[in-house]
């Protein structure tokens, strides 16, 4: 068999000749010091005899597929991502590997070992905190990456794709100082994350818009969770003088905050007004509908699967950072103050 006819080298047919795992072929790769000695020396003479060429030149054509990364999967928020990534993706002709790492270091290893393995084209990384390690493996592999919705300062060197989260927290705060609040009460997302500390700063400055003093017990920590939410509303609502209306970072939150409105004897937006941030479907079909901040997240997901791909073909990304518009969507759960009845159900 001449050359040109012979089988392209790859980690999997490395392991094999090695006798061990695909990911161990893979440490030894990625200059890991997790591998025996006798082990390490064995594999990198098969590399070396074999002719193995690491990614990045990509002489042999692409695998067409992007991988695409979250923390969880259990919010709808991470469906309407998937969604756009997959339509780009499928758009063109390439198909998707959706894994979840759960913030445990050894699922991110496991990931990073499978995608050494699998040879996929891209990564998207969605809200990621891979630590610095893993981040510096990732680069190693030369794939080209994405992150959405940045969970801080990228530590990698990639283009971003988020929403404008300040504008849209600002909005928020706006109709409601602009329906006559002057309690507004603020659920917010996970501190460490960017969202939702653009997100808060955009609540002040709504308040600090409409003359209104910022006032940290109005402020109640939630983790993004519909039970947070909940216990958010319980606390705020408990306080000697109770906000007439309530912001929460995300939709799943807003919804929770119903929750605790109807468990205090109150009424949406009768007795409190309420304004979630997403839009996702579950706001549109809840009693009362949400007023929410409409957050792009399939265009984000869409944008993330074109960019990585452009990067694949050897595309220049003119502008690292894109962040796509908020807009505020009005609907039945947000009242003006003066049309509010102050009175309790069964009072």
């Amino acid at each position: 068999m001449s050359d040109d006819q012979s089988p392209a080298v790859t980690i999997a047919s490395i392991a094999a000749a090695a006798g061990v795992s695909v990911p161990t072929v893979s440490r030894v790769l990625n200059g890991r010091s997790d591998v025996a000695p006798q082990t390490r020396q064995r594999v990198e003479q098969l590399l070396r005899d074999h002719g193995y060429q690491r990614r990045g030149g990509r002489p042999r054509g692409r695998a067409r597929l992007v991988d695409l990364v979250f923390n969880d999967l259990d919010s709808p928020w991470a469906v309407e991502i998937i969604r756009g990534v997959e339509d780009a993706a499928h758009a063109a002709g390439v198909g998707t590997v959706v894994t979840a790492i759960h913030r445990r270091a050894s699922a991110a290893r496991a990931w990073l070992d499978n995608l050494a393995a699998r040879a996929s084209d891209g990564v998207i990384l969605v809200t990621s905190d891979l630590d610095p390690d893993l981040h510096s493996e990732l680069r190693s592999l030369h794939v080209p990456a994405v992150v959405v919705d940045p969970a801080g300062v990228p530590a990698l060197d990639v283009p971003t794709i988020g929403a404008t989260n300040w504008a849209g927290g600002l909005s928020a705060t706006e109709h409601l100082t602009g329906l006559g609040h002057r309690r507004i009460g603020f659920v917010a997302g996970i501190p460490t994350l960017w969202s939702s500390r653009a997100r808060l700063d955009g609540y002040r400055a709504g308040l600090e818009t409409a003359g209104l003093p910022f006032d940290p017990e109005l402020v109640v920590e939630g983790d993004f969770g519909y039970e947070s939410g909940a216990r958010a509303a319980h606390r705020l609502l408990g306080l000697a003088e109770p906000p007439t209306a309530v912001f929460a970072a995300n939709d799943q939150m807003a919804l929770g905050v119903y929750e605790g409105v109807r468990r205090s004897g109150m009424r949406v937006p009768d007795d409190v007004s309420v304004v979630g941030f997403d839009d996702l479907p579950e706001g549109r079909w809840s009693s009362p509908p949400l007023t929410t901040v409409h957050q792009p997240l399939a265009e984000m997901g869409g944008l993330a699967a074109r960019t990585v791909l452009r990067m694949v073909d050897g595309e220049t990304i003119e502008s690292p950072r894109l962040e796509l518009s908020t807009r505020l969507v009005v609907r039945d759960s947000t009242a003006p103050t003066q049309l509010r009845p102050v009175s309790r159900v069964g009072s």
